[in-house]
């Protein structure tokens, strides 16, 4: 559940920033945005090809992004995304059982995959050099995944194993960013156990997976991303001689992921027999993802959430003393940016009194009444746009070039425009603070948000 990071140069941000944070009155200033190259087409089978050329290391990270997540998983087989992606590991036409990971890690890279709501990626950091192997690689198990009983039970157990040591066998496994989808949405394609529930996983059969291969992981259905240190018409010829003999398949259609809005507040409880403390979490159903209120939202959260600046972390840990810390956000299992479909705003924490509970979310429920009296002040504004570009070039940021690549196949996949990247940064700028204060009374309503209590089980201190 790691939030990857890729190439851009902190060194112009960090001047940036120190620009900003210096002392004295001065004309207000836009600093430059990210300015990624992108070079965006399709081969005849439909896939998509987003190319981004930098030289800056001699590495490249390149991966395929299909379009099928936790949304898109058949009825009665939840978890079969998930299950699905360690089955691409078991070996292709022309690589066997776990060949593909040491012909990565044997020329000195690293790799990945993961599933989320609305995609499941793979994805290579390389030298340079090694590029056209990775493409041959990744094309040989789009165009042929050995599918084998003995893989499916193989990894079946790996997935239930995965979901005891994660969720079930783990103090607070789960809490919130399983439990609180399943109670807050209504849709099954949002509120389903995702990652697996024990007895879809044993009912899975070998012609569920042929099937759901064909069906989801067809190139019309997929995204390729190559960032870093190659050269683009080389690259090319490489991704047509091994991706385009790869056969055409129709697209699978999407399911409707749509959620009604809602009209009541929610309150639930479990009790966690493994956790000593207890615990509270929260959602909201956000606006849709690229609207104008969906960026106010982003600096919204910025203001009441994230950072010890923040004021909820001000208000209920600094100065009421309820917990250590206090966390969420849009999207807890990826970004603002990275989902299609309907999302919830999450806060949690772990708090010490078995009662403070309803006094936690009478001071939240104060501090959220309050930015919706009063927008934020000028330098909470720029000190949230501050913020949120900071964690947006920390996305794009890393050597590893992983969230430069994930922005970019998220914004191919969704958006058919791989180039909204460079955009991005202006469409924050040009929320207003009346427009936050706006969102967060049309947003932040108790009939817009699920609570969920969690009791302890096991007492602090006991084994």
């Amino acid at each position: 559940m790691r939030r990857g990071t890729a190439w851009l140069s902190l060194t112009a941000l960090l001047a940036v920033l120190a620009a900003g944070c210096a002392a004295g009155p001065r004309p207000a200033a836009v600093p430059a945005g990210i300015d990624v190259p992108v070079e965006y087409y399709r081969l005849d089978n439909g896939l998509r090809v987003v190319l981004s050329r930098d030289a800056s290391a001699p590495t490249v990270t390149a991966g395929v992004w299909y379009r099928i997540g936790f949304r898109n998983e058949p009825r009665g087989r939840t978890g079969f995304a998930h299950l699905f992606e360690h089955m691409m590991f078991q070996g292709s036409a022309n690589l066997g059982k776990m060949e593909f990971i040491r012909l990565i890690e044997g020329n000195g890279g690293i790799l990945n995959g993961s599933t989320r709501f609305d995609y499941t990626n793979y994805f290579q950091v390389v030298p340079a050099h090694t590029l056209e192997t990775v493409l041959w690689a990744e094309a040989d198990r789009m165009r042929g995944l050995a599918i084998t009983q003995d893989n499916l039970d193989n990894q079946r157990s790996v997935v239930q194993n995965e979901v005891r040591d994660n969720v079930l066998n783990r103090p607070y496994g789960g809490f919130p960013w399983l439990s609180l989808p399943q109670l807050a949405n209504e849709n099954w394609h949002n509120a389903h156990n995702f990652y697996g529930d024990m007895a879809d996983l044993d009912a899975a059969t070998l012609a569920d997976v042929r099937e759901f291969f064909e069906r989801y992981y067809a190139p019309g259905n997929a995204v390729l991303v190559v960032a870093g240190d190659f050269d683009p018409q080389q690259a090319r010829g490489w991704i047509e001689r091994y991706f385009g003999p790869v056969p055409a398949r129709a697209t699978p259609p999407r399911p409707d992921v749509s959620e009604p809005r809602q009209q009541a507040g929610k309150r639930h409880s479990q009790v966690d027999p493994l956790a000593p403390r207890p615990g509270l979490a929260l959602a909201w159903h956000v606006p849709p993802r690229g609207t104008p209120e969906h960026y106010a939202f982003g600096l919204l959260d910025q203001i009441l959430l994230q950072g010890e600046d923040s004021r909820l972390w001000q208000r209920l840990v600094r100065e009421r003393g309820f917990a250590g810390e206090v966390a969420g956000g849009v999207n807890l299992l990826g970004n603002l940016f990275d989902y299609d479909g309907p999302m919830l705003w999450m806060v949690y924490l772990v708090h010490d009194d078995p009662a403070a509970a309803d006094a936690i979310l009478a001071e939240l429920d104060a501090e959220i009444a309050r930015i919706q009296r009063e927008p934020p002040s000028a330098a909470e504004f720029e000190r949230a746009l501050t913020k949120l570009r900071a964690g947006l070039y920390d996305l794009a940021g890393s050597n590893t070039r992983f969230g430069l690549s994930n922005l970019l196949a998220a914004f191919a996949l969704f958006d058919d425009d791989p180039s909204r990247i460079n955009r991005l940064e202006e469409q924050f700028r040009a929320v207003t603070p009346e427009l936050i204060r706006q969102v967060a009374a049309d947003w932040l309503q108790p009939e817009n948000r699920t609570i969920l209590s969690l009791a302890p089980g096991r007492a602090a201190g006991q084994p």
